[in-house]
């Protein structure tokens, strides 16, 4: 069936719809990395979104259940170069076109996948409608002017505190939105969790009694989430933190820094960044559109990013609170990121993550 991506600039694609096809309106990005799209399926911090994939072919080794990174997909829909029809691995359990019919979430296949890329880079992420039908003009600008990404965290976090069982640390996780593998990577260390929905109050937090404190991935802008800050900044002074991400941000506006939206954001698993303390460069899955902008003196910078000098890592200045803006549970490099949940560990056991 044919289909077609109505951008808010006005450019238009055509191409064929695949999976559910029902009409779809979000915040058009592209991610640049050449695997791992089912983990990019189901992060939830895509909420709201219509993700591009700048790798031309999607879909070539299938979907499998083990590795995804929440219960669903996330994005109101993807655009593909080309998306292959027999996917090949022994893992595979279906294909990407039934994965996203199962869901109901619409594709977009067969257009020039690098000119949207470029203009998204140079006009920066905006609002898109992938369509099967005919519209208006009028019906274009009520479907833009309705769509909005705001308290995105509130669709995505858990309904409700749950425990998963370990013997050791005990982590108490804040929600907004976290990928499966930030709670698997706690799990072989382990930890004790239990994971609370997003806007738990920080005296129901410190009620259980842990260890430290993880702040998790998420959509959205930081900036509609001052509740959850506010938490965290109580939280600050009682308990050793871990930010990812989402978390990065909230952590910073916690202790009065500030954030702000990026002309594309970052997005894809080849991103180099420099840990400042080691002086070692790693390679970093990311995925957000807001950064940090301004740092509070309590904190120091520990991360930057080689491609735009963006601020990747943030450390307090005397308490063990640190946070990183990419994703270390992530693998997309040579030398990996993990080491940050063993200086978490280090620092909920009484060490100096500073060290």
């Amino acid at each position: 069936m044919k289909a077609k991506l109505i951008l808010e600039n006005g450019s238009i694609f055509e191409g064929t719809a695949f999976g559910h096809k029902k009409e779809s309106v979000g915040e058009v990005v592209f991610n640049t990395g050449m695997t791992g799209y089912q983990e990019v399926l189901t992060d939830p911090s895509y909420h709201g979104q219509i993700v591009t994939f700048t790798y031309p072919l999607i879909g070539n080794y299938g979907i499998n259940l083990e590795d995804i990174e929440s219960s669903k997909p996330h994005p109101r829909a993807i655009i593909v170069r080309e998306k292959a029809d027999y996917p090949s691995n022994w893992r595979c359990e279906m294909d990407l076109d039934g994965y996203l019919k199962h869901h109901k979430m619409i594709g977009l296949e067969g257009i020039d996948t690098r000119a949207l890329t470029k203009i998204i880079r140079d006009e920066g992420a905006m609002k898109g409608i992938i369509t099967v039908r005919h519209l208006s003009e009028s019906q274009i600008k009520q479907k833009f002017d309705n769509f909005n990404n705001r308290n995105a965290v509130d669709r995505v976090t858990v309904s409700e505190s749950y425990e998963i069982n370990g013997t050791g640390t005990h982590v108490a996780v804040l929600d907004c939105g976290i990928k499966e593998n930030i709670l698997r990577s706690l799990q072989w260390r382990g930890c004790r969790i239990t994971v609370f929905p997003a806007r738990t109050s920080a005296e129901e937090i410190l009620s259980a009694n842990p260890d430290g404190v993880l702040l998790s991935n998420g959509p959205g802008d930081p900036g509609d989430f001052s509740e959850i800050a506010e938490n965290i900044k109580k939280l600050v002074e009682e308990k050793p933190i871990f930010g990812i991400c989402l978390g990065h941000q909230l952590l910073n506006l916690a202790l009065g820094g500030r954030s702000e939206k990026m002309k594309f954001g970052h997005r894809g698993c080849n991103h180099p960044v420099k840990d400042l303390q080691q002086g070692k460069v790693y390679i970093t899955s990311q995925n957000h559109g807001y950064m940090v902008s301004q740092v509070p003196e309590e904190l120091e910078i520990t991360h930057i990013n080689l491609n735009d000098q963006s601020v990747e890592g943030l450390r307090h200045r005397r308490l063990p609170v640190f946070s990183v803006q990419f994703h270390p549970e992530a693998s997309p490099g040579p030398r990996e990121t993990k080491y940050l949940f063993d200086e978490f560990m280090s620092a909920m056991k009484g060490g100096n993550q500073n060290a």
